[in-house]
C-alpha cells in the first residue's frame, strides 16, 4: 500500500501577501496520481492541499470535482504568478470550473477564505517547487 506522505511533497506555508494574512499549511500534489487522489475520502482536514496543475491548462481544464469527498472545502484558484483568480466554497459531490485558468488549486479547511479575507486579485506566497 502506498503511504499518503510518499505521494505528496513536504508541506508549505501559504501567505496572502496582499492582506498580510495566512491560509495555513498545505501539502503539494504535483503528479497525476497525487492530483487524482487529492483529498478524497478524508474525514478531517489536518492541512490543506495545493494541486499544482500543468502550465498549459485552460479555464475548463482547471476545474475540480468533489466526488468521494466527505467534507466541504474552501478552494482558491491562483495563476502562475500566484495571483488569486477565483475562490469558492464547495460541498461534497459537486463540480466547479473557475472563472479564469489556474496553475494552482488550493484546497483548504472551510472558513479559511473568510478568515484570511482572501479575494480575487490578491497575491499569494508559497513555494512548491522541488529543488
Amino acid at each position: 500500500m502506498i503511504r499518503l506522505k510518499t505521494i505528496f511533497m513536504s508541506y508549505v506555508f501559504i501567505v496572502n501577501k496582499t492582506k498580510g494574512t495566512n491560509l495555513g499549511n498545505a501539502d503539494v500534489a504535483n503528479s497525476f496520481f497525487s492530483r487524482f487522489k487529492g483529498l478524497m475520502m478524508v474525514k478531517k482536514l489536518e492541512m490543506g492541499l495545493i494541486l499544482k496543475l500543468p502550465s498549459d491548462r485552460s479555464r475548463r481544464a482547471s476545474g475540480i470535482h468533489m466526488f468521494f469527498m466527505r467534507i466541504p472545502l474552501d478552494v482558491v484558484f491562483a495563476d502562475s504568478d500566484k495571483k488569486v483568480v477565483d475562490t469558492v466554497t464547495l460541498d461534497p459531490w459537486t463540480t466547479y470550473t473557475p472563472v479564469a485558468p489556474a496553475r494552482y488549486v488550493i484546497e483548504l479547511e472551510i472558513g479559511k477564505i473568510a478568515e484570511s479575507n482572501t479575494e480575487i486579485g490578491d497575491e499569494l506566497d508559497f513555494a512548491c517547487e522541488s529543488a
